[in-house]
């Protein structure tokens, strides 16, 4: 079977280059890439140009109008039966798509996802949000792993689909905020197969700051709302955690402004909650620096999420400021 990578890039040149080198050197080589620069202030041209002798590869250059259209136009000049979707920032063992193919053949899919692992080259904060993004006490830890109830909804991070899933469904329908939910959501509506190939993980860098971290956590919020309007039935009250979360810290604020006796009962599941996250990270990655950091990250993830989702909830529910998105 032949393959078609295609990757959007934004402003990433130097995270390209590491990605094509890992696609120089994988140990099947029935593909080709296809690059979409996003409107880049910082175009990646040049570097892409570097692999023309060692790689199949294609460069293409449009405007700034979201992730989704960008991975739509690079499907459109596609090539393979099979497109495979990646961010910029990560990299993979050279088996990767052998990995991929030989699952295929086994048991074919017509849409798959793989696992994000951590980056080899991550600082103590990455770790620490590596660990946010992917424990069972945070986010479930569903991220990159199969679903215990109903469907698996692949993630384009790392994601497959066959040209019969792209000509059926017309790939992305919104640009970002979900775009991927949504287009899994499509994807198991209209009858295909999907699942999860384990082996076939990608290292994907984690955000090396506060304040991308949080804006990452916020737009993920908001993403919930914004496919729920999209996707009616989408919505899961599993999904109103981080929201209860913060409400139940309001509480505690408000409890010890007023010097309430009842501070130390209710503060009880708080402090079990937090000193759990403390120990796993701890033992996670033998590091209490990075157990601190988790338990700081964690609760910045409580509070990004939720401000996303009810930021978003006001605006399309309250203000009524529907969101309009050309196919």
């Amino acid at each position: 079977m032949f393959y078609s990578f295609v990757i959007p890039v934004f402003n990433r040149p130097d995270h390209i280059e590491k990605l094509l080198e890992c696609l120089v050197k994988q140990t099947y080589k029935g593909f080709e890439v296809i690059v979409i620069e996003s409107g880049s202030s910082i175009k990646s041209d040049r570097v892409v140009e570097g692999f023309s002798a060692k790689l199949n590869i294609k460069y293409i250059f449009k405007s700034n109008d979201g992730q989704g259209y960008s991975r739509n136009r690079g499907m459109q000049e596609a090539k393979g039966d099979y497109f495979i979707i990646l961010d910029s920032d990560i990299l993979m063992p050279d088996t990767y798509l052998e990995v991929v193919d030989k699952t295929l053949e086994e048991n074919y899919l017509d849409t798959f996802g793989g696992p994000d692992k951590l980056h080899p080259a991550s600082s103590d904060f990455q770790k620490a949000v590596n660990f946010c993004m992917t424990s069972l006490l945070t986010t479930g830890g569903t991220r990159g792993k199969k679903s215990s109830v109903g469907k698996y909804y692949p993630r384009s991070f790392n994601m497959g689909v066959s040209r019969a899933v792209y000509e059926k469904t017309n790939g992305f329908k919104i640009p970002f905020m979900g775009e991927d939910i949504e287009w899994s959501q499509r994807i198991i509506a209209a009858g295909f197969k999907t699942g999860l190939i384990e082996d076939a993980y990608v290292n994907h860098e984690r955000k090396s700051d506060l304040k991308g971290y949080f804006k990452q956590l916020n737009l993920f919020g908001k993403a919930r709302i914004n496919v729920s309007q999209l996707v009616p039935g989408s919505f899961k009250i599993t999904h109103m955690l981080p929201i209860v979360y913060c409400a139940y810290v309001l509480l505690l604020v408000l409890l010890a402004l007023v010097k309430s006796q009842l501070l130390l009962i209710f503060a009880i599941p708080f402090l079990a909650y937090n000193l759990a996250l403390f120990i796993s990270a701890s033992l996670t990655y033998k590091s209490l620096k990075i157990g601190l950091n988790s338990v700081f990250l964690s609760n910045t993830l409580m509070v990004a999420y939720a401000k996303g989702m009810l930021s978003e909830f006001y605006k399309l529910y309250i203000l009524k400021e529907k969101q309009i998105y050309k196919l």
